[in-house]
């Protein structure tokens, strides 16, 4: 529809949140006889703009009835507590693991505070507002809810956070995946192709869970996943087999560099950029060289943090 909005047919929608860049991180909007559900919320900065595509759909902020978040890191659950002040009879979905951090943010407000410092944090996500307790429904493995009939199934999904969910859409037999299905960014994608990388990203990587979600993912058989990064992937057998396959690859080398001393982070970060180096030249991808390993820094980095935590987490 324009640079912000996309439409997917069925009601489902991804607005451009506009995290660090354009197209990198979106709120899903999902509309069924006017009432609508968000799946996921990014940061404070996305809710103008959620709002601005909102009112162009004619849709008013108490038609939303639900905000489903697939887990409570702050690029996808930043602003779930604007969201929920803007949306009055909005209920927030999110997994047990995370409720109580979204009732009360502080430890998360703070986590990102030491991680970015304070100037930095208060930059890309503002002031983390908090959701009341009486608002937020606890969505454990299996739990079904209704959008004016259109039923939702949430499925506890680790691998990339033990609080994460992955939610299938009845209506369509599409599954909203979060990160746990991996990042597919479009700036990758060449002549129609799209390709997706896992990310391991700190500190919950888990990667037999890993596994176990993306099979779990392919076997509900959905015509198309959505992914926080970025929006729709089809073609899901190839993008399940090809995560499988770059686990383990990531696996691999998480292992190779177990033991090496101070160098280890340096040695697993530069693998990784082996890895995708490697990856675009025999996929093809839509970035190589020079202008992939730039684009993927901040990926590449937080990737390699979190397998170095994750190794030091295995048997000797």
């Amino acid at each position: 529809m324009n640079d912000i909005l996309t439409s997917y047919g069925r009601g489902i929608y991804a607005v451009d949140a506009d995290y660090y860049a354009p197209v990198m991180a979106v709120v899903h909007l999902i509309e069924e006889q006017g009432r609508v559900a968000l799946v996921d919320t990014a940061h404070n900065a996305a809710v103008p703009r959620v709002l601005a595509q909102m009112e162009k759909l004619d849709l008013k902020p108490e038609n939303v009835d639900y905000i489903f978040l697939t887990h409570v890191h702050l690029d996808h659950a930043g602003a779930a507590g604007a969201f929920m002040r803007e949306f009055p009879n909005a209920k927030l979905v999110v997994h047990p693991r995370g409720a109580r951090h979204m009732i009360d943010p502080s430890k998360l407000e703070a986590a990102v505070h030491e991680v970015y410092g304070k100037e930095e944090a208060q930059r890309v996500y503002g002031t983390l507002l908090p959701s009341p307790a009486e608002r937020v429904i606890e969505a454990v493995d299996g739990l079904k809810l209704s959008l004016a009939g259109r039923e939702f199934t949430f499925y506890d999904t680790q691998g990339h956070a033990k609080h994460h969910v992955a939610i299938h859409d009845g209506g369509t037999g599409h599954v909203f995946t979060g990160d746990t299905f991996g990042l597919s960014y479009r700036h990758l994608d060449n002549q129609g192709r799209q390709f997706i990388i896992p990310t391991s990203s700190p500190s919950q990587f888990d990667a037999e869970a890993m596994h176990r979600t993306v099979s779990l993912i392919a076997d509900l058989k959905p015509g198309a996943a959505y992914l926080t990064h970025y929006a729709q992937v089809t073609n899901v057998p190839q993008l399940a087999a090809d995560m499988h396959r770059l686990i383990d690859a990531y696996v691999a080398i998480a292992q190779r560099e177990r033991h090496s001393g101070e160098a280890r982070h340096t040695r697993i970060r530069q693998g990784l950029q082996d890895l995708y180096q490697r990856e675009a030249e025999e996929q093809d991808w839509g970035l190589k060289g020079e202008a992939l390993l730039k684009f993927l820094e901040l990926d590449t980095e937080l990737n390699a943090q979190g397998l170095g935590i994750w190794v030091d987490s295995q048997p000797a």
